[in-house]
């Protein structure tokens, strides 16, 4: 048995964190200086073989020779395939030596860029999303997940006042922090369903909510309690955005906007901001989702309106039709017919 390790001295549990957190964050360093590297190399590889099939006109045979020279004379290393050297000359085309997008991809993991440079073309909008996964820390997936689902575009999209009822900069940050359209593909959910439904179904999948309203929202609870004059009334959906520092009320309709709606949650926002907020919080945040909007009379409701408000239309993917349902092939008969494919060479 080993010796009793002595009592741990005064200061030594601020010590251990101090120094936990200073090696957590040289590791990180580290991590990012290695990807850096690879990065820079991998491009200096793509120049190289875009110059010679230029000037030399080289061809696939000869990358798949060269890759099969490269891992024989590195047979450790990862990354020398012929499909990768491809992504190499691809990328050194379209990430110009010195250029925005080339610094960005060298925070970035290197299928991060491959990635981008696939499946977004416009320079511009590449170099958003490249700064919006360093900034969040995308995964692979989620950043497929955005672009598929046009984040770029929807971003900042919502028809709201911030302008008028917030000072600078939070107004612009507020109106960058909304979308229009939210995209709620994640529900499968019958076309004619009502509001509390819809609700229902975006708290059990509030991952995916969380992450589809972006960075910054903290979930604070569904048909959230408030007292005005001896009355009840219920927010849908309470968040907390710790960016903007301000709470962010929730109307979900299950149809079409209407000018009503703009008066009852500028009253919602009143309770809020004289129930819930804090003295150092920013004021309160509205936003209405619905299934679609006209967009002058939502300028209208909004125009005179006191507090910040914003309007914007989701997305949903219905469930089935009970007549297509029928005609479609099991799990059984897809997996029957998979079978009979040819493997993958």
């Amino acid at each position: 048995m080993g010796k009793n390790l002595p009592a741990k001295p005064e200061g030594y549990p601020e010590l251990l964190e101090e120094l936990k957190g200073r090696i957590a964050a040289a590791r990180v360093k580290a991590a990012l200086a290695v990807n850096a590297e690879l990065v820079t190399l991998y491009l200096s590889i793509g120049r190289d073989i875009l110059a010679r099939q230029e000037r030399q006109g080289w061809g696939a045979k000869v990358l798949e020779r060269l890759s099969k020279d490269l891992r024989r004379a590195f047979p450790e290393m990862k990354g020398l395939s012929v499909r990768n050297l491809k992504y190499m000359r691809t990328l050194a085309r379209e990430l110009p030596d010195g250029s925005i997008g080339q610094q960005l991809a060298a925070q970035l993991p290197w299928f991060h860029s491959c990635t981008l440079v696939q499946k977004v073309k416009d320079p511009g909008e590449r170099d958003w999303y490249a700064q919006a996964c360093i900034e969040h820390g995308w995964s692979r997936n989620v950043l497929e997940m955005q672009i598929e689902t046009g984040l770029y575009g929807r971003q900042g999209g919502a028809t709201t006042n911030f302008e008028r009822t917030l000072p600078s900069p939070q107004s612009d940050l507020a109106r960058e922090t909304l979308k229009d359209p939210y995209n709620f593909e994640f529900l499968t959910i019958a076309e004619d369903a009502h509001e509390r439904a819809i609700e229902r179904g975006l708290v059990d999948h509030i991952r995916d909510f969380l992450l589809e309203l972006g960075q910054g929202f903290a979930f604070m609870g569904t048909q959230v309690p408030l007292t005005v004059g001896e009355e009840d009334y219920y927010l849908d959906l309470l968040f907390y955005h710790v960016k903007l520092r301000c709470y962010v009320v929730i109307e979900l309709k299950a149809g079409g906007f209407k000018p009503e709606y703009a008066g009852k949650l500028n009253f919602y926002l009143s309770a809020v901001d004289d129930l819930l907020r804090h003295p150092d919080d920013q004021p309160s945040i509205g936003l209405i989702l619905c299934r679609g909007k006209n967009r002058v009379a939502v300028e209208y409701s909004l125009r005179d309106m006191a507090k910040p408000l914003g309007v914007s239309e989701y997305q949903l993917t219905e469930s089935l039709p009970d007549k297509l349902k029928g005609s479609l092939p099991s799990v059984e008969e897809l997996e029957a017919e998979l079978g009979e494919l040819p493997g993958d060479e």
